[in-house]
């Protein structure tokens, strides 16, 4: 991370460097006033301009990287996730979205690990360049223009510079643009090359060039099929030079073995010069297009042909656009950029204008398979829903366009309506491992999924949206849940046998959460019959009064029937306050958190606590909840970024849904904000010590601005 520099010790550096030149004299004797505030202009700005450089809040640097410590930084445009290497001119995955396979992991589908088509060698003199040859190993994540620049020496020969972006306005294209400065004359060999991960089959390499009048495009092209056969998966990429045409180096093709092959040219450098040029990188699969092969090569000759000037523009204003949603804390750095990483990170992984949902690990790996859980509509939407509405609604429509497989899964499971999966991917269709009891007993994401639907519509007021695609799954949610219910009498409508949020208890009656998120989904239902005109079933409302929240005998909420204090995995109680506002008596919520905050387990995943930020500010317990919001992420994060685990001394980030976790309380705990039926509204709230101000920008659909603080 950056550090930031001390005042005094620079001040005292500065006045020694300011004697030795001799003019601390004139600091101290002047007799003019204009001498004296000329100085002290000079000062002030060197001054200012250290601490502005160094307290970069958009900025993310890695300059300690050990390779056997490191975990990488994910550039990604809502499909194709690369995700950064510690050797140089590498990445360690790409993956791509949509697609899924099977991989004999689990006997479940897992998405796609593509062709690494981005990644490079690089020759000096005939040597080449690996992580024993480089020093001043650094690399920078640009979260503002979503650009990861790697830069090294090379002894006394040479240093070499290197900007990755998974480029925002063509979803399955990358570029990078590579930069060498010579120290001394040398002859550089940069070699493009493609990858095939071991499970792709049948993997066919190609090159080709097109020659023009005014350019030449050299295509290098990989094609394989995904482990099953279902898919094919292609890649291609090119060189764009800057010379001029006919002036640019010669391509050599070399095919090593069916699983890599490359693309290389040579060029003499004068000491002193610098040589750039760039590559643009494509991957789509048959999920994506009938023909993935012709298509990847078509979208790389497109980027080729729009130059690195256009395709930088267009990447860029595309990010400008997005960071026009944005949260800031005035007089705090660190945690503007902590915030902002973690924005950057669901920014990175959604899409607007899709049916791609998001996983756990979001476009970071493989992580949880690429399934799709109940971490996405509680964890990561709301702070989606929140700053990037047309984000938040590709996330609903992947679920819609499921809704057919969900009302089989019921329909299996001796229900009616729709039972969406706990794991979801391609189809909609379960896809939890079968060891794993969550897939048939985790009833309660049907909830969420219904609850975030309705979310949609009280921000955006969008009536068609609700006539075409809310009211169809919500109708269907409230059916379920009237079928799922077992009526043994009045406030006895229970739910028995499921897995609520804490998983570590299997098989259990009246989860908190679950009924919880039933009773709320049961009357949002209703609402949505009546917002369109429609007469509601009044079996809905009726359910939904009848299906109890259990207590112990003090009063505090009991997790599930059978509950007697054990630790806990993650918030599921604490939940009926925020964010299904069941449980609103302050009295109740202290209540719930006093007796559940210490069996919270410490390791446990890092949203569960975030939460509880939320409940801590409401009470008015703003210190508490600044604890609590630290170390729900800040033990989470590991070398050399400070991405996201899972756990506290986890090693399997990025975790997406301790983002959005972490997200939700600064939006709704420091920041006050509340959806309802009005879209936002905004509760007081005190900012913790060293927090100037916070300013959240670009709020729900009228992009609206709120402030906390001075």
């Amino acid at each position: 991370m950056i550090v930031t520099w001390s005042v005094n010790p620079f001040l005292f550096t500065l006045i020694i460097f300011l004697r030795n030149v001799d003019l601390l004299y004139l600091f101290f004797y002047s007799r003019t006033y204009i001498e004296m505030r000329y100085l002290l202009s000079i000062l002030l700005f060197i001054h200012f301009s250290v601490i502005l450089v160094s307290q970069n809040s958009w900025e993310i640097v890695a300059n300690k990287i050990d390779a056997n410590n490191y975990y990488g930084v994910t550039l990604a445009n809502g499909v194709v996730g690369i995700v950064s290497s510690p050797e140089p001119l590498k990445v360690k995955d790409v993956v791509l979205n949509g697609a899924y396979d099977y991989y004999q992991r689990g006997r479940v589908s897992n998405i796609l690990k593509t062709f690494n088509h981005v990644n490079m060698n690089l020759d000096i003199d005939g040597q080449r360049i690996g992580s024993k040859e480089i020093q001043n190993y650094r690399q920078t994540l640009d979260m503002k223009k979503a650009a990861l620049t790697t830069s090294f020496d090379i002894g006394t020969k040479a240093r070499v510079s290197s900007t990755m972006m998974s480029l925002r306005h063509l979803p399955y294209s990358a570029l990078t643009i590579i930069e060498v400065t010579a120290l001394k004359d040398i002859t550089i060999t940069p070699m493009s090359v493609i990858e095939a991960p071991n499970h792709l089959m049948d993997v066919r390499n190609y090159y080709a060039e097109i020659d023009r009048p005014h350019v030449k495009i050299p295509l290098l092209t990989s094609v394989g099929m995904s482990p099953s056969g279902r898919l094919k998966v292609a890649a291609s990429n090119s060189f764009i030079f800057e010379e001029k045409h006919g002036s640019e180096p010669t391509i050599i093709h070399e095919d090593w073995d069916y699983n890599m092959h490359l693309a290389k040219f040579y060029k003499k450098i004068k000491a002193g010069e610098k040589y750039s040029f760039s590559i643009v990188s494509t991957t789509v699969s048959s999920a994506q297009y009938e023909d993935p092969h012709n298509e990847a090569e078509r979208l790389t000759i497109f980027a080729m042909l729009e130059g690195k000037e256009r395709l930088l523009r267009r990447h860029r204003e595309a990010w400008v656009d997005i960071w026009k949603s944005d949260i800031e804390i005035t007089g705090n750095p660190e945690i503007t950029r902590d915030i902002r990483f973690a924005l950057y990170h669901l920014y990175s992984f959604a899409r607007a204008e899709t049916s791609f949902s998001l996983s756990p690990m979001g476009l970071s790996g493989l992580g949880y398979n690429g399934h799709v859980f109940w971490d996405t509509e509680l964890w990561m939407y709301p702070p989606l829903l929140t700053l990037h509405p047309d984000m938040a609604r590709s996330l609903l429509e992947y679920r819609f366009e499921r809704l057919e497989a969900a009302k089989q899964n019921a329909f299996s499971h001796g229900y009616k309506g729709a039972m969406f999966p706990w794991e979801s991917s391609a189809n909609g269709s379960e896809d939890t491992p079968v060891w794993a009891l969550t897939g048939p007993f985790q009833h309660h994401i049907t909830g969420c999924i219904g609850w975030a639907f309705w979310k949609y519509y009280e921000v955006t007021g969008d009536k068609q949206w609700l006539r075409d695609r809310g009211w169809p799954v919500l109708k269907e949610v409230a059916t379920f849940w009237a079928s799922r219910v077992e009526r043994n009498g009045h406030g006895k409508y229970d739910i028995n046998n499921v897995i609520g949020a804490n998983e570590w208890q299997e098989n259990i009656d009246n989860n908190a959460f679950t009924n919880g998120m039933a009773k709320t989904v049961l009357k949002y239902a209703s609402l949505a019959a009546l917002e369109l005109g429609l007469t509601p079933d009044p079996d809905w409302n009726h359910v939904s009064d009848n299906i109890p929240i259990l207590v112990f005998p003090d009063g505090t909420t009991k997790e599930n029937s059978s509950y007697d204090g054990e630790i806990i995995k993650q918030a599921d109680a604490n939940l009926l306050a925020y964010p299904l506002n069941i449980v609103t008596d302050e009295k109740q919520i202290r209540k719930d958190l006093n007796y559940y905050l210490p069996k919270y387990a410490k390791d446990g995943p890092a949203m569960g606590t975030a939460i509880l930020c939320v409940m801590y500010n409401r009470l008015g317990d703003t210190e508490k909840a600044a604890s609590i919001f630290s170390d729900s992420y800040k033990p989470n994060e590991v070398p050399p970024f400070g991405v996201l685990s899972e756990c506290a001394g986890g090693t399997n980030p990025y975790f997406a849904t301790g983002a959005g976790g972490m997200l939700q309380a600064v939006l709704a705990g420091f920041g006050g904000l509340e959806i309802d039926k009005t879209g936002f509204t905004q509760r007081k709230t005190v900012l913790p010590k060293g927090w100037n101000s916070m300013i959240i920008t670009g709020v729900g659909k009228d992009k609206k601005t709120f402030t906390v603080g001075k």
